[in-house]
């Protein structure tokens, strides 16, 4: 039996995978809010590069790495994937758990898949400064990194409470050569608006988001970069899943479960449009089925409303039809950073809606149980976003063990949590707080997002 399952660098995926031509339907496009009409692509040219743009509209279902970005990728990629046959022994199950680990890229997680490519389609038409937003660190420091490699500056608005709870990220960040402001900040128009009116406000992605793209919209050598939601950041995380089909068929196995974290869809995206692109091509050997797993203090997925929202608080952004907890919710402080967006991917969220895609949610308590097990028995630490997705492996792995069914579980670990010691500690000394947020707050989002745009419910998309 393999415990490790290594692929040569040869076997790095030369193209990205699109699914926007296998969806089940159209994708509903994004909408300008003063027109009611779907945007102009021409419009996103002040905040994205053009090459972005056409990625993001694309309806090629391969679209090839440039060489650059390939030769880059060899840092890290491809990376290997695990058998956890210690875990399954503890839990005494029939079902095989694999996992597929990112952790083992220089910024510690998935996100350099993407930072590097649109790091270099800037730097290709002749930017200089990139803006973004990040809630637990990962995402800013895959920028910094990236930037650094391109010869670009890296400005990085990061959520409040995670800049004062992961000190050390912000520390990478900056040895990478990049700028971090706490967000809300003094930086932008609307982070002093936010201040003026709550000056403990602790921060939101949707607030980070909206001063990035105001910083890289009133800066003329500036573009905004994201490193989730939108359709060209989740078809560069397909390296993460093309990879992983490779490595099961050298152990002659294939998943009947794909298991991922789900804040804004990157990570989980990843790893299972590629098999679902096997499964609705007749191409996989078996049924799989997707499960999409998220935090009860920020249910975008499980109590969201699916329509269209706003991307980010100021309401610089299209409306994207998603699952939204509506664009003015503020999180719960929980430590997993990564989750803490008020929607998620449009294509995810459609695929919900049709039912190819399952979704859960988990307090951060029970999710930290299962992260401690999951590091006792295999000794990797995990972050606390994909401890979410551990768990809802262990919760699978007792059902087969009570069923006796011997499913093949394939779940992401999209990076470590050694940056994450003081939630570590916080759970060790029982300070964790199972939060939830309540079905109500959602309802009064919605109703002022309705307010806000009473013909909202009439578009016909």
């Amino acid at each position: 039996m393999n415990k490790k399952i290594v692929l040569p660098e040869d076997d790095i995926p030369s193209k990205w995978y699109n699914i926007v031509p296998d969806l089940p339907s159209p994708l509903p496009p994004p909408i300008n809010p003063q027109t009611c009409e779907p945007i102009n692509p021409k419009d996103l040219e002040v905040i994205f590069p053009k090459e972005i743009i056409k990625q993001e509209m694309s309806q090629d279902r391969w679209i090839d790495i440039p060489k650059e970005v390939l030769d880059i990728y060899k840092i890290w990629r491809p990376t290997p994937m695990f058998r956890a046959k210690r875990l399954e022994e503890f839990l005494k199950t029939p079902a095989k758990i694999y996992y597929k680990f990112e952790g083992v890229s220089p910024p510690g997680s998935h996100k350099p898949n993407t930072a590097v490519a649109q790091a270099y389609y800037n730097m290709k038409e002749g930017i200089k400064r990139l803006t973004t937003e990040t809630g637990a660190g990962q995402w800013g420091s895959a920028l910094a990194y990236a930037c650094s490699l391109f010869g670009l500056k890296a400005v990085i608005y990061m959520v409040k409470v995670s800049y004062y709870q992961k000190p050390f990220r912000k520390t990478l960040m900056q040895l990478w050569g990049a700028d971090i402001y706490p967000s809300p900040s003094d930086q932008t128009n609307f982070g002093k608006k936010i201040l003026k009116d709550d000056p403990n406000n602790p921060g939101s992605l949707g607030i980070a988001i909206s001063e990035a793209i105001e910083d890289a919209v009133t800066h003329e050598d500036t573009k905004y970069t994201i490193g989730s939601v939108l359709n060209h950041v989740l078809l560069h995380q397909t390296v993460i899943g093309l990879e992983a089909i490779k490595q099961l068929e050298m152990v002659d196995d294939y998943p009947d479960l794909v298991v991922g974290c789900v804040g804004g869809g990157s990570s989980f995206s990843g790893l299972f449009w590629p098999f679902y692109q096997q499964k609705v091509s007749k191409k996989a050997p078996k049924d799989v089925e997707f499960l999409a797993v998220e935090p009860t203090a920020c249910p975008s997925l499980t109590k969201g409303i699916y329509m269209y929202d706003h991307g980010e608080t100021a309401r610089l952004t299209p409306l994207l039809k998603m699952h939204t907890l509506g664009h003015i919710f503020i999180p719960p402080p929980i430590h997993a950073g990564g989750l803490r967006y008020h929607g998620a991917a449009p294509t995810l969220c459609l695929l919900i809606e049709k039912g190819y895609v399952r979704a859960v949610a988990y307090d951060q308590v029970s999710v930290f149980e299962a992260a401690s097990l999951f590091t006792k028995t295999e000794g990797l630490l995990p972050a606390p976003e994909p401890a979410h997705a551990i768990k809802a492996v262990i919760d699978e792995a007792l059902r087969c063990k009570k069923t006796g069914e011997e499913k093949t579980i394939l779940f992401l670990l999209c990076g470590h949590g050694y940056f994450d010691m003081n939630a570590y500690n916080e759970y060790l000394d029982g300070k964790l707080q199972p939060c939830e947020y309540p079905k109500d707050e959602v309802e009064k989002s919605v109703a002022y997002l309705k307010e806000l745009y009473p013909w909202i419910d009439k578009l016909p998309y």
